[in-house]
């Protein structure tokens, strides 16, 4: 016993003095390192298959194409007899639903299917899934300073990022291994003093175009702590 509280304590002193030493710009680049070692995410060119599952809904799956290079996005999401696609190519812009590009304005508000929503699932993939290398995006804050902190029962190394009012308004968390620099949860707050927002738990691995990517994104809410779902890359 007292063995293992003595490595605790080594443990705690030399992460602790590690981040001091660290900045956040250094702990991004190392963390970048381990998830894109090559460098491929600039030119990424490939196909994600995603299972979201939630307790009162049936699986929904999407099949998500991006080709960073050409400005293409292509989204199919299947929910048990609705299937919905957007897809994005440069300027263009085109919606099918079941099939279909011809679908009432009822529909359309009924499912939300319009351009502005196919750009928010563009954003949206892209950015998940593209993290840690998003962060070095234009109006992207990362703060110099990093913070030790302990979530649910494990030493992180965090880092926070925040962004120019054209770009967004959310303060977001990011937690790295202290010894893989890997990203094992990320955070965001609305109103951080309203612990409103979530958080994410991100488990497993797949490689995809040689880019380290979370397996399993498992969504909580901070103030409840309640699970909202959970997003399976295959």
């Amino acid at each position: 016993m007292k063995q293992f509280l003595l490595y605790l304590g080594i443990f705690f002193i030399s992460t602790t003095s590690f981040c001091q030493e660290l900045t956040g710009i250094e702990l991004l680049e190392k963390a970048i390192a381990y998830h894109d070692p090559n460098g491929n995410w600039n030119t990424f060119n490939g196909t994600l298959h995603i299972t979201m599952e939630t307790d009162d809904k049936p699986n929904r799956d999407t099949e998500i194409k991006i080709n960073l290079h050409e400005e293409y996005f292509y989204s199919k999401a299947v929910r048990g007899s609705e299937t919905t696609e957007f897809i994005l190519e440069k300027e263009n812009c085109k919606i099918l639903y079941n099939g279909s590009a011809r679908f009432s304005e009822e529909i359309a508000k009924e499912k939300r299917l319009s351009c502005e929503r196919a750009n928010m699932y563009k954003n949206y993939y892209t950015y998940l899934y593209g993290l840690p290398m998003k962060l070095k995006d234009p109006g992207t804050i990362v703060d110099t300073k990093l913070e030790q902190k302990s979530f649910k029962g494990k030493e992180y190394l965090v880092l926070k990022a925040t962004y120019k009012e054209t770009v967004g308004g959310d303060t977001w968390y990011f937690y790295f291994n202290p010894e893989s620099y890997a990203m094992e949860v990320y955070q965001f707050f609305h109103e951080e003093a309203k612990n409103d927002g979530e958080y994410i738990l991100l488990t497993e691995e797949e490689i995809v175009n040689g880019i380290k990517m979370p397996k399993n994104r498992a969504w909580y809410t901070n103030k409840e702590d309640k699970l909202l779902g959970t997003d399976i890359l295959k």
